[in-house]
């Protein structure tokens, strides 16, 4: 998508927007802090969140969606890849 800055009457200058790569969306979902919306989905579909630092999932609670490094699974996906429930 290109814009045009006009900087005299007679000349103009393409104009860079910088938008975020869908690529980029992806991996912070994926890994990293997800936004509320996603939280929600993924709350609302049971899934769980596992931080991949701890080696601790959540079912819900406070760090449920908000831990730094961490993604969403089933509660067996993440018992099947030696995460462990967590007790905070």
């Amino acid at each position: 998508m290109a814009c045009w800055l006009i900087v005299t009457s007679t000349s103009a200058l393409p104009l860079q927007t910088a938008s975020p790569s869908s690529s980029t969306q992806t991996a912070k979902s994926s890994a990293g802090t997800p936004s509320a919306s996603e939280i929600a989905a993924a709350k609302a579909s049971g899934k769980v969140w596992v931080n991949l630092d701890s080696k601790r999932y959540h079912k819900g609670g406070r760090w449920y969606g908000k831990t730094k490094n961490g993604k969403f699974m089933t509660a067996d996906e993440a018992k099947k890849a030696g995460y462990k429930l967590s007790t905070r």
